[in-house]
């Protein structure tokens, strides 16, 4: 693991790094994008280091990306917090990164995807319309896409890619049928404007695709050992010759990241029979994970 920087609008941006550079050519990367309130450093402790397993075996490299004063420059028109007041050029900082990563850690540039929670996963959203030419596919943890007249980028082209999106249907901070954010949500993390449920929000996205077919759900098996209270469902866009668009909706989940790690109990419980690092690297087929 190491630290680095890069200058991006005159400002020194910082991240880390985990995987070594003198490893196999032509690797994955995976872009982590932290919530609000959060650093990269943070969010690695916040997810117990999971999304470290998707280095392992140096099929990829993993970068934590710490956004300005705590947030990212997303797309939502009603945001208020610094990175959205100072507009931040986020975008830039994310190719400048990717830009020196496939000079230092020999990364293949078409194979690079953005992980994003809350906050991360609408600056995920936003590379995926403004700047889909620097990424393969995005997962989306506990965001849902913003209504057109809250999206900033709602006129962009459509691209498609492969899309992963988790969401919990006890989330208390990012709704799972969507609408606008309650009050406290408002104020305490400077937000507001409405935004799609996630079913809402996948269906874009298959739209987007260019997917036609009707989805196929299945509730997933329950992990020995795992905490109680909660249950998975995937529900599957599939399409010959489209990318996939895939909704876990995890029932009585927080706005939390399912996996081994608990979240506090205060953002609701944490689903256990799945670990999202090994579902990304299925569904992206990243062969990292062991």
């Amino acid at each position: 693991m190491t630290r680095d920087s890069v200058e991006v609008g005159g400002r020194p941006r910082t991240y880390t790094v985990v995987g070594p550079e003198d490893a196999k050519p032509s690797r994955d990367l995976v872009l982590v994008f932290h919530g609000s309130r959060q650093t990269g450093a943070k969010h690695r402790k916040f997810t117990g280091k999971a999304f470290d397993a998707l280095a392992d075996g140096g099929a990829a490299v993993v970068v934590y990306l710490d956004g300005h004063k705590g947030n990212w420059n997303d797309a939502r028109r009603a945001s208020r917090f610094p990175a959205r007041r100072e507009n931040i050029d986020d975008v830039g900082f994310t190719r400048a990164v990717i830009e020196k990563l496939v000079a230092s850690h020999r990364i293949d540039p078409g194979r690079v995807f953005a992980i994003g929670y809350s906050n991360g996963g609408q600056m995920a959203m936003r590379l995926a319309h403004e700047a889909p030419e620097l990424i393969a596919g995005a997962a989306v943890l506990a965001a849902t896409m913003p209504a057109p007249e809250n999206f900033l980028v709602a006129d962009a082209p459509s691209v498609p890619m492969p899309v992963l999106l988790v969401h919990g249907t006890k989330d208390p901070i990012v709704g799972y049928a969507g609408g606008e954010p309650s009050w406290w949500v408002r104020k305490l993390f400077k937000i507001g404007g409405r935004s799609l449920s996630a079913p809402e929000t996948a269906a874009y996205f298959a739209a987007r695709n260019g997917i036609t077919d009707e989805p196929v759900s299945r509730t997933l098996p329950k992990r020995a050992g795992s905490a109680g209270g909660t249950s998975a469902e995937r529900t599957d866009y599939r399409q010959q010759g489209r990318p996939p668009v895939t909704l876990l909706t995890v029932h009585g989940g927080g706005h939390t990241i399912p996996g081994p790690r608990k979240a506090p109990a205060v953002v609701g419980r944490t689903n256990q029979d799945v670990n999202t690092a090994e579902l990304i690297a299925e569904f992206f087929e990243i062969p990292s994970v062991t």
